[in-house]
């Protein structure tokens, strides 16, 4: 979908003029924003577009995690699969075994029945992984990808000595 799309579906929930009077714009402004923009097309770029732009000079996507908090939301990207090294028995036990590790770490972390923010940061670390694997996993299992997945090398397990797998998968 694209951004004008976005912003002219907001229309089905609310009338425009409620909308511009919301976000402070004029009904006009609101309505280019709704539209293509381009050449032939009598649109305006839009918030999220700017957005967008924004995002993309800015390091780590942070203008993306930004906004997904104030949604109560998180940011993961949705990795490539066919780039990854899936296999799908070794992929469903490595995600046990994460899984397992962020247990681990929550336990750990709550016996004095308190969290720390460090903890509390490593917690977020373990589970940004986790999702971002299995995310990962799940998008070859759509894709049915698996004649692929079983071509390809499984990656390292990760290692006890603090540095992250050659993976990027980090079980500690």
């Amino acid at each position: 979908m694209k951004s004008h799309q976005v912003v002219k579906a907001c229309f089905d929930k609310q009338s425009p003029k409620q909308i511009a009077e919301d976000i402070g714009v004029s009904v006009s402004l609101l309505y280019k924003w709704s539209q293509p923009v381009g050449e032939t097309q009598s649109g305006a770029i839009n918030p999220l577009d700017r957005a967008v732009q924004l995002n993309s000079v800015a390091p780590d996507n942070e203008v993306l995690h930004w906004l997904c908090q104030q949604a109560d939301g998180v940011f993961i990207r949705d990795p490539e699969s066919a780039a990854r090294a899936y296999r799908y028995m070794p992929a469903t036990n490595d995600i046990v075994r994460q899984f397992a590790a962020l247990l681990s770490e929550i336990t750990q972390a709550a016996l004095d029945n308190r969290i720390t923010e460090q903890e509390a940061t490593a917690i977020r670390q373990l589970w940004d992984r986790l999702k971002a694997y299995t995310e990962g996993f799940v998008t070859a299992c759509e894709e049915g990808n698996f004649a692929q997945i079983r071509g390809l090398p499984l990656p390292e397990p990760p290692t006890d000595s603090g540095e992250p797998s050659p993976s990027g998968i980090d079980c500690r």
